[in-house]
């Protein structure tokens, strides 16, 4: 076998165990990781898991990248398709809503943010980054809103931003509590609401 081929395969088996764990940490959080039964959930030994994941934390380390990869793709990505300004915003936060039903058993980045929001070391360090780097995504798009004259020149970006991530939590906080549909509705009523009041009268 080549090395390239064996490269190939091991990054394949290190993808699968992801995968799987991911799963687990959908239901339960990071915390819910452990190597022995999810091992046993990938056919593998304890031993085959850690040659891929030198500890358990570095596995939920990887778990919560590629969590953080799949909310971009979902929500970030598929948004640059449209418009600069309140169009590509619009985007982002229809998404950003529906992420709730695409992760019904439970978001991995939010549960993560409830977990280790008070515990220092690497794993909040990296739930801190992930944060981070939305946060300023978000704020990026509604400058290009102010930028295209769709929104006051003195919008504080990040402010705005600061707003609109808790209307997505509230809504993903009240789509398993109300349903999906009703939360979604009230949830974009209010983002119009706010971006109403934020909006140049020009625009």
């Amino acid at each position: 076998m080549s090395n390239l081929t064996a490269t190939g395969k091991g990054a394949a088996t290190r993808d699968a165990i992801i995968d799987q764990a991911y799963s687990i940490a959908v239901g339960g959080g990071l915390e819910s990781l452990s190597i022995g039964p999810l091992a046993q959930a990938v056919g593998m030994s304890k031993s085959g898991v850690f040659a891929h994941f030198g500890s358990r934390e570095d596995l939920q380390l990887a778990v919560l990248d590629a969590a953080g990869q799949r909310f971009l793709e979902y929500v970030l990505l598929p948004a640059l398709k449209s418009k600069r300004g309140l169009p590509r915003l619009r985007t982002i936060i229809a998404a950003w809503f529906d992420w709730a039903r695409h992760t019904s058993g439970g978001c991995v980045l939010l549960s993560a943010v409830s977990e280790y929001d008070d515990r220092p070391g690497p794993l909040r360090d990296r739930v801190l980054q992930h944060e981070t780097r939305w946060r300023n995504d978000i704020a990026r798009a509604v400058q290009m809103a102010v930028d295209a004259g769709e929104l006051e020149t003195d919008t504080d970006a990040h402010q705005l931003a600061f707003e609109i991530y808790g209307l997505a939590l509230v809504v993903h906080h009240d789509a398993g509590l109300f349903g999906f549909e009703p939360s979604v509705e009230r949830g974009q009523r209010a983002f119009e609401r706010l971006i109403r009041s934020y909006s140049s009268p020009t625009a």
